[in-house]
């Protein structure tokens, strides 16, 4: 999208494949055939993976970086970036609440609500950025400590930490305007932010780190600086938008106490799946060193091929949204049956590349022969689950697209009810079968598989039940039956 298109607050126009945008009293929708409407949510979704794929691969770069400084500078880095990433992780509903009521605004033809929504969710996410950076500059030294470093370690961590920490008051502004942008359907302005700033990330940790001698603290710095910048470039765009729409930018009280509680449903959905994750992760702890190996192999593979599935949730909310804030009822029907079929016809791509690659992957983590057995089963156990994940990550972004955030909190939570007890019974089975307290290798092997079975069919299945009634079957509230 061209900068002159930004500042009209138009999203991509046709040629494009995104729907057009009208004046703030009146909305024209236009007609959209199945070819135009792939169009559309490839438009949406090849600039949100790039966007999603851009950190990753620059963070890898830095980790390399510190890396070379020493074994005890990377692994405080592992402790930080372990802290960091979680309490990020947690505050991304700031994206995608934001997402829902700037696209539902937008669909109805209020270009200046779709605007002010993402203005209070900025101030939200400056006041929760301060407040949480404020908190882990003071409690840093205790996360660090409950992780169990070595005195070794620990002082490399809380140097990263305390530099790094101001960058979440620019992260959770990037959050909150991303959002408002995927709103607007624009996902190519947060691509180009997203790029350049993990491009600076790296060019200012090399700075810090080698030029100024500042060690692992210097990687911390350059990454506040780099959160800091992109925020200050997404806050221009959006404020650019609302100059041309006369859009108050003063902070309300009220706007912001409704951003928070649109938000509060994900936030307890967040909350669920992590701990749903770090149970998954303490099983597979209890199987083996090698097994534990094996398991980062397959989550590491399963994150990764999972992104092209998080571009497309990313679509959904948008176009989802931005269909009933018009009222298109027939055309929300049709988006709807789209994308399920997409979410399933992409993850059995995404499953049978996994499959066929699952005796070679291995070998590129590690070369310990009982690892690469292990990884490689378990790796076609995931792969059997990856159609379901499809569908189930394509209908989270129906629902977040929808404002219904309470659904996807309710999926979580009765997710977590049911995965929990069985993690649990694995755990019995494995204790039952343990002699002089270790597995055999056949049943580590039967143990990782079974692991990342329940995790497909169970993490994954529930929540696509709920999520599936929510959008398709539920007699009074289904999405597809709304007006």
């Amino acid at each position: 999208m061209d900068e002159q298109k930004m500042n009209s607050c138009d999203p991509q126009d046709e040629h494009k494949g995104t729907v057009t945008s009208t004046s703030h009293s009146s909305h024209s929708a236009p007609t959209t055939p199945s070819g135009s409407l792939t169009r559309q949510i490839l438009s949406l979704a090849i600039p949100a993976l790039g966007a999603l794929v851009a950190q990753p691969i620059f963070t890898l770069i830095d980790t390399a970086m510190v890396g070379h400084l020493g074994t005890e500078e990377l692994a405080g880095l592992a402790t930080a970036t372990t802290i960091v990433q979680t309490i990020v992780g947690l505050f991304v509903f700031l994206a995608y609440s934001t997402t829902a009521l700037a696209a539902q605004a937008l669909g109805a033809g209020d270009s200046v609500r779709a605007i002010r929504s993402g203005i209070e969710a900025m101030w939200l996410a400056a006041g929760c950025g301060i407040v949480t950076a404020c908190g882990l500059i003071l409690g840093g030294r205790a996360l660090v400590e409950t992780l169990g470093n070595s005195p070794d370690v620990m002082p490399h961590a809380l140097a990263y930490l305390h530099t790094a920490s101001p960058g979440l008051v620019g992260m959770f502004v990037v959050l909150a305007a991303t959002g408002t942008l995927r709103g607007l359907l624009d996902t190519t302005t947060p691509l180009y932010v997203a790029a350049g700033g993990a491009a600076l990330n790296v060019a200012l940790n090399a700075l810090f780190i080698y030029g100024l001698d500042m060690g692992i603290a210097g990687s911390g710095l350059g990454t506040a600086l780099a959160q800091t910048l992109m925020a200050v470039v997404l806050v221009a765009v959006i404020l650019s938008k609302a100059r041309g729409r006369h859009v108050s930018l003063r902070p309300s009280g009220a706007g912001i106490w409704n951003a928070a509680l649109d938000g509060a449903p994900l936030f307890v959905r967040t909350v669920a799946m992590r701990i749903a994750t770090i149970a998954t992760l303490m099983v597979a702890t209890s199987i083996s060193v090698t097994a534990l190996a094996a398991h980062q192999v397959v989550n590491a593979v399963w994150m990764f091929t999972a992104l092209a599935l998080d571009a497309l949730a990313i679509a959904a909310q948008a176009l989802v949204g931005f269909d009933l804030g018009a009222g298109r009822r027939e055309h929300l029907r049709t988006l709807l049956r789209k994308l399920t079929v997409w979410g399933a016809a992409v993850g059995l791509i995404l499953a049978v590349l996994i499959a066929a690659s699952s005796p070679f992957l291995p070998h590129f983590f590690g070369s310990d022969p009982s690892m690469h057995h292990i990884a490689t089963w378990a790796l076609i156990a995931s792969a059997c689950a990856m159609p379901l994940g499809g569908v189930v990550f394509l209908l989270d972004g129906v629902l977040i697209g929808a404002g219904h955030g309470k659904t996807l909190a309710f999926g979580g939570v009765f997710m977590m009810v049911v995965y929990l007890p069985c993690l649990w019974t694995l755990d019995r089975w494995m204790a039952a079968q343990r002699i002089d307290d270790a597995l055999s290798p056949a049943d580590q092997g039967i143990a990782m598989v079974a692991l990342w079975l329940i995790f497909g069919f169970v993490f994954l299945g529930v929540r696509g039940l709920v999520n599936a009634w929510r959008t398709w079957w539920s007699p009074r509230r289904a999405i597809a039956d709304l007006h």
